[in-house]
């Protein structure tokens, strides 16, 4: 019972951040040298996947006196843009990735409420398609299937797919939704 599957130990992985925090103090009484190394550990083991940096890029003289209140009423700044608090996001991170509809870097159709197939928009285009595959690599994303149900051949993967997108979105009410809707002609 005790060596069952089910009761085995998973190791989790970590959320792969690539920030690193200390006391502003501490951050001013560093080399730069010592910032990039603990900077490039940090983005290291971030880009694995891993929770933790090696400990190779320890930092020594980071303790309050072992208070607790003491550590948690420091200012805690990012290593790498000191300017910042733990945490908190530089402003090209809060801008995020913009979904554009229309215009320059147009990434997906425009819902119109007339029209079928590609003309009712709703949906990534290929070329919005092929920008999230380059910033998501290994991604398995794919356009809409547009093809008419009738010409589309039964249980082949296209029709299946159709149909599996076509019982997911049944309730979707939004101008976006039913135009996907349409654009997959369900």
């Amino acid at each position: 019972m005790l060596n069952s599957p089910a009761m085995k130990k998973i190791k989790a992985k970590g959320g792969g951040t690539k920030k690193v925090c200390l006391p502003l103090a501490k951050i001013r009484s560093m080399s730069k040298s010592d910032k990039d190394a603990v900077v490039r550990a940090k983005r290291s083991a971030g880009a694995k996947g891993e929770y933790k940096r090696s400990s190779k890029s320890n930092v020594t003289g980071t303790s309050s006196g072992g208070s607790l209140k003491k550590w948690l009423d420091q200012d805690w700044r990012q290593v790498a843009n000191p300017s910042l608090k733990c945490g908190e996001k530089s402003p090209t991170e809060k801008k995020g990735d913009v979904r554009r509809t229309i215009g320059k870097g147009k990434n997906f159709n425009k819902a119109k409420s007339t029209g079928t197939g590609g003309a009712a928009g709703g949906g990534m285009t290929q070329k919005g398609v092929n920008e999230y595959k380059r910033k998501n690599p290994g991604s398995k994303l794919k356009t809409a299937v547009t093809t008419d149900p009738k010409k589309l051949k039964p249980g082949s993967k296209a029709a299946k797919r159709r149909k599996a997108f076509c019982a997911r979105s049944k309730s979707w009410k939004s101008k976006r939704g039913l135009a996907a809707r349409r654009r997959w002609n369900c």
